[in-house]
Order: structure tokens, then C-alpha cells, then sequence
């Protein structure tokens, strides 16, 4: 099995608070802010399109401690959903019409009512993506998985940042490779990235140092080729993603110096057409303690919702939660970037 690293919390990071996260990323200085930017676009104030996707984080634990990884997730975390928070997000999921329920974590599946979750969210007539880190699927208790997933047509969107070992285990750890190479044939077996059986998997790759994706379209292509080609494996789409500076991600930039030329990246590559697109705009994001956010990033950095609309899942309220301005920082320009970037990739 792969060697697990400490996380920024396990190490006493100063890091491991949000509010140093904060204050960090708001002292870079840059050529504008992400609020101007939208102005100069016609983007502001940002407000939602509406609420297509109901995203839940179950938790921080997790099997692996990756090197980028944007909650500080890891064995050594935890945090997970209670009972209360869990029977709340179902009612919303089994009273509203929000066609997508997208599960995270940590490693979503190791929350004790993971499998209830999924299986009342397909009831409800929802589709239910899971958020896979892979190795999961190769633990003795959960070797169900992926005939779990196929069971109940789960779309399964899998982290991998390279085709090849090195790129991969320099970000995951030593032997993850490996391992999700074993995971992702289990679930071709399975029929899982056929287009003839209708069981989605998707990868998902971010760049394995301080520069922005490729060109989505063309790293499809040629993942697809070098999968097939290297492992017999296949997949249904390739989502590009920009590395966050947020959480263990920004503790390499800072330890590397290079947190100031990324944040400059980023900010230079600002794209108004992306900004139109970016998920805060058809997602609703739930803590694992029931808070309520405008996307994934935002609940890592302790930043919820509009304070003058519902802010804990327990006040819900769908008509005023699409209504609501979108809370914004300086990492917003991660997805903005380029060809942007989002939970389903690319947003231009």
C-alpha cells in the first residue's frame, strides 16, 4: 500500500488554520482583484444560475494524504458528517427538484451511511456522482465498491494527475499509481466507461507543478489513446483541473517561494468567459457540519454563504439560496484561469 504523509493539521501547521490561509493568500499582491475583474466583465456582483448540483463533503478522513490536496484530508482526520446534518441533506435531496447530488470528502465512501446516501438519492430520482480517489476500492472493507457503483449506476469521477507512475505518485503518494491503475480495470470489468452500458467514469488531472492545465480537449485525446494503449483502460471524459492555492497546495507554494509568481499566473490569465461559467454558479456546496457554501474551495477556507440568506442546512431554502451573491477571494482567480476550471473541468 502507498506511505501516507502527515496532514497540515497532524503537523501543526500554521497552515492548518483557514484564517491563516486567508490572510496569506490576501497579503500577495496583485495587479487587481477578483472583484474588479468581474465588474470589467459585467459579472458583478456574481449570483447563481440557478441550483443543478447539490454538493455534499461527508468528511475529511481519507484512505491517502495527497500532496495538493485542497481539505487536508487523511487518516488522521476526523471529521465526518453527524446523523442530524445527513437526515437533513436528504430530506432537501428527496423535496427539491436538484438533478445532481456530488458526493466528496475526504474519502466520501468511508462515512458509515455512504451507501444510504446514494441509494436514497437514486430513489429520489437523482444522479449521484462520487467523488473516487481509486485506491479506496483495493481496502479489504470496501473491495463492494465497484460493484456497488455499478449497481446503482453511480457516476464515478476519479482523481489521477498523470498517465504514468511518476507524475502520480509524486502527487499521491509512493504506489498510488499502482493501485488506481487496479481500481480503474475493476471497473472496466464492470462495464464502467463504455458508452454502450451508461456507467460514467471520468477522470480527472491537475498539473503536477506550478502551471495551469492543458488544453482539456487535447489531453482527453491523448489520454485516451495512452490509456488504452499502456493499460488496456478506458474512460468516459477527462476533466482538467487547476491546482488551488489553498490548503497543502499552498503550503508548497510558500515552502517553494513560489507562491507569489503562481497567484500572478493565475491572476494574469483571468478569463471573463470562465468566470461566466464557474461552478459556485450552478452548485450549492454542504460542510460535513451542516454550513452551507458556494463551492467546494469556499467550505475549505471557512467562507459560507451570503449571511443575509440561509447559511446551515437546516434553514434551507432553495428560492432564496438562488438568489444569493456569491462570496469571493483572491482564489477565485484558480478558477478563472485559462480555460477555467471547476469540479466538471474546464468552464470555457
Amino acid at each position: 500500500m502507498s506511505r501516507v504523509l502527515p496532514t497540515l493539521q497532524k503537523r501543526a501547521s500554521t497552515l492548518s488554520s483557514t484564517r491563516e490561509q486567508r490572510g496569506m493568500l490576501g497579503r500577495v499582491p496583485v495587479a487587481f482583484t477578483f472583484e474588479s475583474a468581474l465588474q470589467d466583465a459585467g459579472l458583478y456582483p456574481l449570483r447563481p444560475t440557478g441550483i443543478d448540483i447539490f454538493q455534499i463533503n461527508v468528511g475529511r478522513k481519507c484512505n491517502q494524504t495527497c500532496r495538493h490536496c485542497h481539505v487536508d484530508a487523511g487518516p488522521d482526520r476526523t471529521e465526518m458528517m453527524s446523523d442530524a446534518v445527513m437526515d437533513r441533506c436528504l430530506e432537501v435531496i428527496e423535496s427539491t427538484d436538484i438533478p445532481t447530488v456530488d458526493i466528496t470528502g475526504g474519502a466520501p465512501e468511508l462515512h458509515k451511511r455512504w451507501r444510504e446516501l446514494v441509494i436514497r438519492s437514486r430513489a429520489a430520482g437523482k444522479k449521484v456522482m462520487d467523488r473516487c480517489n481509486l485506491t479506496i476500492t483495493l481496502l479489504p472493507n470496501y473491495a463492494y465498491l465497484p460493484e456497488f457503483f455499478a449497481e446503482h449506476a453511480v457516476h464515478v469521477v476519479a482523481s489521477l494527475p498523470h498517465y504514468r507512475p511518476k507524475g502520480t505518485d509524486a502527487q499521491r503518494g509512493d504506489g498510488v499509481f499502482g493501485e488506481s491503475i487496479q481500481a480503474l480495470q475493476r471497473l472496466n470489468a464492470l462495464g464502467y466507461g463504455d458508452p454502450s452500458t451508461g456507467l460514467e467514469l471520468d477522470l480527472v488531472t491537475n498539473p503536477v507543478g506550478t502551471f495551469l492545465p492543458g488544453n482539456q480537449a487535447g489531453l482527453e485525446a491523448e489520454w485516451k489513446r495512452q490509456m488504452e494503449r499502456l493499460y488496456g483502460i478506458r474512460f468516459n471524459r477527462l476533466y482538467t483541473i487547476t491546482n488551488m492555492p489553498i490548503s497543502r497546495y499552498l503550503d508548497f507554494l510558500e515552502e517553494s517561494g513560489k507562491l507569489n509568481e503562481y497567484m500572478e499566473r493565475l491572476v494574469t490569465a483571468f478569463n471573463p468567459v470562465a468566470a461566466a461559467g464557474v461552478m459556485c454558479r450552478n452548485t450549492l456546496s454542504v460542510g460535513w457540519e451542516g454550513t452551507l457554501y458556494d463551492c467546494d474551495f469556499n467550505q475549505m477556507l471557512d467562507l459560507p454563504v451570503d449571511p443575509r440568506g440561509p447559511r446551515t442546512i437546516f434553514d434551507f431554502d432553495l428560492d432564496a439560496l438562488s438568489r444569493r451573491e456569491i462570496i469571493l477571494g483572491p482564489h477565485c482567480f484558480g478558477c478563472t484561469a485559462g480555460a477555467g476550471s471547476s469540479c466538471g473541468g474546464a468552464t470555457a
